[in-house]
């Protein structure tokens, strides 16, 4: 399952955090930092699914 969020989040990095955590805090700085640049968002993304 894991994969499947690494993919959505390489896609559509709000998504793959929302698949985790919710609609929590970091699906929120998920969008800022996707809305502020796509890579940081990815990045950002990718880190909570492997934390977690």
């Amino acid at each position: 399952m894991d994969l499947i969020r690494i993919i959505f989040s390489i896609l559509l990095p709000p998504l793959g955090v929302f698949l985790q955590v919710g609609l929590g805090g970091a699906f929120w700085l998920n969008i800022l930092l996707t809305l502020f640049g796509y890579i940081p968002g990815i990045i950002h993304a990718v880190w909570i699914i492997a934390k977690r």
